[in-house]
């Protein structure tokens, strides 16, 4: 039964750093300029991820040379994203900019899902997801209307 949680435990796990993330990397682009704290947060990760590939990676990196070459620009996004983050915590909030990371993350997953892309499963948009996007937009008011 516990098993069960685990992956949505992570998740949430997930979420709650995302938001501590974004409030450092905020003050961090503050201090050092948006591109240089979106350089200096992203090669502390990636210098992470070495370390932890090299001790604990049981894949095979150099497969990486097969794959299609559109499922190498994840990085780029992930970039972006921390590019957006920076730029954005210091002038609207944390709340509210995760709120509009989410609402865009969930507007685009609703694309993919309706149309199957990027070889995912495909689930047809109906009025329930569309409620959802309905509340998530006011949700997104909420968060960043001046009070």
């Amino acid at each position: 039964m516990l098993i069960k949680w685990i992956f949505p435990l992570l998740a949430v796990i997930g979420g709650v750093a995302v938001a501590i993330q974004a409030s450092i990397n905020g003050g961090l682009g503050k201090k050092i300029g948006t591109l240089e704290g979106s350089v200096v947060s992203f090669s502390i990760g990636t210098l992470a991820l070495l370390f932890i590939v090299i001790f604990f990676g049981k894949g095979n990196i150099a497969s990486v040379t097969t794959i299609p070459k559109w499922q190498l620009t994840g990085g780029l996004l992930g970039a972006f994203y921390v590019f957006a983050i920076i730029l954005v915590v210091p002038k609207i909030g944390v709340a509210a900019g995760l709120t509009a990371v989410i609402v865009g993350q969930l507007v685009m997953s609703a694309v993919i899902d309706h149309f199957g892309l990027f070889g995912s499963r495909q689930i047809p948009f109906d009025y329930k997801r569309g409620l959802a996007l309905i509340l998530l937009f006011c949700s997104l008011f909420l968060f960043y209307k001046k009070v």
